[in-house]
């Protein structure tokens, strides 16, 4: 089955919103065989909505919509559908239930457009929308497939994972079994990762294996079919076993974990607790550790040093240290960890300090980073880094190597 992904919805067209339901569903198709050939967005616009479906329609065989199925007037996805292709709207009594108790639970009245947002097409299967109001649906005609699916991504991606994806799998009488598993590297470029397991990838059929790199890091997903699920986890188990011959000291985590979490996990399984001196990254390694539920049982607290008064003053780096060496040395960065350490009575100690640009600082290009580390019974120890990239973009990659780092030391 080929399928095409048609966005409907005239604020991805003006740049206020990013469409990333079009990714998030063609990684979830990817995963069951379904291929997407052609990404489509289109405004709210019926001729020229009907346009891009005769288009889909003559060369993909599944079409799936986002968006346009609200209560307003420029929400106008179904209708346009159900007059193409000739189908009636109907009235789907669960969904209209549903939308009239929302009202009553926040004692609001329910005006009559809002029914609009029951209608479907008839003969459809319905998708429950568990965080909205309008349903999903799925139609089989004698050449096409349409799935309609709410724009909103909070609606979207629970609707397509619980619902829509187990339709599809039915339409398509798929019983293998398909595992996936997407493992996460650091520390490594997608070039150089795909250059040390080539040989796997050249051959792969089943599992195969999928690189992306994104914000730093490079991920593999990896997809078995088998009619088995133990075979196909075994399958996985198997493939990955050799790409961890390969790659493995880059490896740090499986499917949605981030640097940041596994740190948080490693440090809580040590009963270890850590406390942050940040002048570079301006506070982000403190925000995205405290975005963590339980974090005040291994974080204890942290100074944002931006000036070098505060670095003296408040977190105890030497007058002399920045006289002869300057805040962006290693020098510095050790006595960040070491001040930060013992300010806030932490096992660990981590700082970070240098130039994000776009200017030099001290004569240190931009990107130029340090991380300090302080751990228990052992020197403290700064780690140089040269980062590619905007300001911002050296400063979140900072954190994460930072995150790296510690978790190394770790080990």
């Amino acid at each position: 089955m080929n399928a095409e992904i048609i966005a409907v919805g005239s604020e991805l067209l003006l740049g206020q919103i990013v469409n990333t339901n079009a990714k998030f569903i063609s990684a979830v198709l990817a995963d069951i065989g379904i291929n997407v050939y052609y990404h489509t967005v289109v405004g709210d616009n019926p001729l020229r909505l009907k346009e891009c479906m005769e288009i889909a329609e003559s060369r993909s065989d599944l079409i799936i919509f986002t968006g346009g199925l609200g209560p307003t007037k420029d929400d106008l996805t179904k209708e346009t559908i159900a007059k193409h292709i000739g189908a009636a709207l109907v009235s789907d009594e669960d969904a209209l239930r549903s939308i009239e108790d929302y009202f009553k639970k926040v004692d609001r009245p329910m005006t009559e457009n809002n029914k609009k947002q029951a209608l479907v097409l008839k003969g459809a299967v319905v998708l429950p929308n568990d965080h909205g109001m309008a349903p999903g649906m799925y139609l089989k005609s004698d050449k096409n497939a349409y799935m309609l699916l709410p724009g909103p991504p909070k609606e979207m991606e629970p609707m397509f994972s619980n619902y829509g994806r187990d339709v599809l799998l039915d339409a398509l009488e798929i019983h293998e079994k398909i595992e996936s598993r997407v493992l996460r590297f650091f520390g490594i470029g997608e070039a150089q990762l795909e250059t040390d397991i080539i040989d796997l990838i050249d051959s792969q059929s089943n599992p195969t294996i999928a690189p992306l790199a994104t914000d730093g890091e490079v991920t593999l997903r990896l997809t078995a079919k088998d009619p088995s699920a133990e075979k196909a986890k075994s399958l996985l188990d198997d493939v990955e076993m050799k790409i961890m011959e390969k790659v493995g000291k880059f490896f740090y985590g499986y499917d949605d974990t981030s640097l940041i979490v596994e740190l948080f996990k490693k440090l809580q399984e040590k009963k270890l607790t850590i406390a942050c001196a940040e002048s570079l990254t301006g506070g982000m390694f403190q925000s995205d550790l405290t975005s963590i539920s339980g974090a005040s049982a291994i974080f204890n607290g942290g100074i944002v040093c931006y000036s070098n008064d505060v670095k003296v003053h408040h977190v105890g780096v030497k007058q002399e240290t920045l006289d002869d060496a300057g805040a962006v040395s290693e020098q510095c960065a050790v006595e960040l960890a070491e001040g930060i350490r013992n300010k806030f009575a932490s096992e660990i100690g981590i700082s970070f300090t240098g130039a994000a640009g776009p200017e030099a600082l001290e004569g240190h290009p931009p990107g130029t980073v340090l991380v300090g580390i302080s751990l228990p019974n052992r020197e403290a120890k700064a780690f140089k880094l040269m980062i590619p990239g905007s300001r911002n973009n050296v400063r979140a990659r900072a954190v994460k190597y930072g995150c790296h780092i510690l978790l190394n030391e770790l080990q």
